[in-house]
C-alpha cells in the first residue's frame, strides 16, 4: 500500500485542494473531521460558498423580470451558469437544461409531464433493482394512475445489472427505461450507452439518474444519447435546492409544464395562457438565484481540478480503500461490481450499522448508515442496512486508514 499512497501524491495535490475546503479543517468531537459522506451532500469550496456571498451582498435581486441594475447583474450571472452546464454536460443548446431543485424534482418533472401525457394502460416502465427511491416512487405513481406496469432489471450478486435480463424485458409496450448511472448504495458504474441503445432500438425513451454521476465523471449527453439526464448540485460541490434537468428540445418542446405561475408564462387571460419557450416553460416562480450561481461556481471549480484528474484519483482512492477494508475482521463489501465508483458499502457481522456510525461519529469520523433510500438493494442482498463510505477527491489515504483504524476499535467493542 506504501507504493500506492507514493503515487496517487506525485499525481494528485491532495493537500492543495483541501485548502479550498474550509469544512475540513475542524475537529468533531475532539477529533479531526473525516468526511465520508459525499455521495449524501458533498462539501463546498471557497469559491463557491464566495459566489453564494457575493450575491446576497452586492446583486441580490429577483431575475428576469426587472431592468434595474441589480435585477440586470443577477439575471446574468444565472443564466451565465446554464451556458456553463451545457458545455460540462456537452448539451446541444442551453434551453435543452431546466433548472430544477435536484435530480429527484427533474426525475418526477419528467414522470408527471411526459409521462401524464404520453403514457397509457398496459404500458411498461423499466427500472433497475439499484434505483435510489427518487427513480422508483415517481414511476410508481405514474403507474399507479396510469394503469401501466413498473419492470425491474435484476442484478447479481456483485452488484452488476443482468443485461441479458433487461433485453428480455424491453418490448412494444416499453415507454420509459429510467436507470441510474451510478449506484448511490453500491458504487456500480452502469453500462448506461449500452442501456439507450437497447432502449432507443425497442422505441422507448431513456432517463438517466446522474447525481452520483456528474461531480465524479465526464458526462457527455450527446454521447450517451439519453432523452433526459438528471444531477443535482450539491453532490457535485454545489449548494443544496438546485439541480439540472437534461431534456432532448423536441420531448421538452411536446410536453405541458410541470409547474404554472409566474415567468412560465407570455400571455394570461382568464380565458387562455399561453406557455414561455424553453427552459423557462418549466421554470415556474422565483428561483433558487443564489443555489444557481453557487452551482455555476461549482461547474468552474471541478473544471479547474479536472475531471480527469478527480476521476483518476477517486480510483485510486478506491482501489485503497476496498483493500484497507477488507482487512478489517468480519466485515464484508456490499457492491463488488468490476466497474464502480468510489463508493464503499458493507456491513459486518453482528454490529448494526447504526452502532457502527455512532461509534465512529465520536473518532470524528463521518459516514452514512441506513438503507440509503435504496430499500430494493437492501432486500436484493439480505441486509436490514449497511454502513456506507463515500469518498471525494478531497480525501486522503490517511483518511481511509483511520476508517479502517476506527472499525477494529468497533469490532472490539462490540467483541
Amino acid at each position: 500500500m506504501s507504493t500506492l499512497v507514493s503515487t496517487v501524491q506525485t499525481g494528485f495535490e491532495v493537500d492543495k485542494v483541501r485548502e479550498d475546503f474550509p469544512v475540513l479543517k475542524q475537529k468533531v468531537h475532539g477529533k479531526p473531521l473525516v468526511y465520508l459522506d459525499n455521495a449524501a451532500t458533498a462539501q463546498k469550496p471557497l469559491a463557491v460558498i464566495a459566489a453564494i456571498r457575493k450575491f446576497y451582498e452586492v446583486d441580490c435581486a429577483n431575475i428576469h423580470r426587472g431592468v434595474h441594475e441589480l435585477s440586470q447583474r443577477s439575471t446574468a450571472a444565472y443564466e451565465q451558469t446554464r451556458i456553463k452546464v451545457k458545455q460540462f454536460v456537452n448539451a446541444r443548446a442551453k434551453n435543452e437544461l431546466i433548472f430544477v431543485r435536484g435530480s429527484t424534482e427533474g426525475i418526477n418533472l419528467v414522470a408527471s409531464s411526459w409521462g401524464r401525457k404520453c403514457v397509457k394502460t398496459g404500458d411498461e416502465i423499466v427500472v433497475s433493482a439499484m434505483e435510489h427511491h427518487s427513480n422508483i416512487v415517481p414511476w410508481q405513481m405514474l403507474c399507479e394512475e396510469k394503469g401501466a406496469r413498473l419492470r425491474v432489471i435484476p442484478i447479481d450478486d456483485r452488484g452488476e445489472l443482468l443485461m441479458e435480463e433487461y433485453v428480455k424485458l424491453l418490448g412494444p409496450r416499453t415507454r420509459m427505461v429510467a436507470v441510474t448511472h451510478v449506484s448511490n448504495a453500491l458504487g456500480t458504474v452502469n453500462p448506461v450507452r449500452e442501456i439507450v441503445e437497447l432502449a432507443h432500438k425497442a422505441g422507448a425513451l431513456t432517463l438517466i439518474d446522474g447525481a452520483q454521476a456528474a461531480p465524479h465523471m465526464k458526462v457527455d449527453v450527446q454521447a450517451l444519447d439519453a432523452d433526459f439526464y438528471a444531477f443535482s448540485g450539491h453532490k457535485m460541490f454545489g449548494p443544496t435546492g438546485i439541480g439540472v434537468l437534461f431534456g432532448k428540445a423536441k420531448l421538452l418542446n411536446a410536453m405541458p409544464p410541470y409547474q404554472g405561475g409566474g415567468d412560465m408564462i407570455r400571455t394570461v387571460t382568464f380565458e387562455k395562457t399561453t406557455y414561455n419557450e424553453l427552459p423557462y416553460k418549466f421554470e415556474a416562480g422565483t428561483p433558487n438565484i443564489a443555489g444557481g450561481i453557487g452551482l455555476g461556481a461549482a461547474v468552474d471549480y471541478v473544471n479547474r481540478v479536472g475531471l480527469d484528474k478527480i476521476a483518476a484519483y477517486e480510483h485510486e482512492l478506491l482501489i485503497y480503500g476496498t483493500a484497507a477494508l477488507l482487512q478489517v475482521p468480519g466485515l464484508r463489501l456490499i457492491g463488488t461490481a468490476r466497474e464502480k465508483a468510489a463508493v464503499l458499502s458493507f456491513v459486518m457481522e453482528g454490529i448494526h450499522p447504526h452502532d457502527i456510525g455512532t461509534v465512529l461519529d465520536r473518532m470524528g469520523i463521518a459516514v452514512r448508515t441506513g438503507h440509503h433510500c435504496a430499500q430494493p438493494v437492501m432486500d436484493r442482498f439480505g441486509v436490514p442496512a449497511t454502513t456506507r463510505a463515500s469518498l471525494a477527491f478531497y480525501n486522503t489515504m490517511a483518511e481511509i486508514d483511520a476508517l479502517a483504524a476506527g472499525l477494529r476499535k468497533v469490532k472490539e467493542m462490540f467483541a
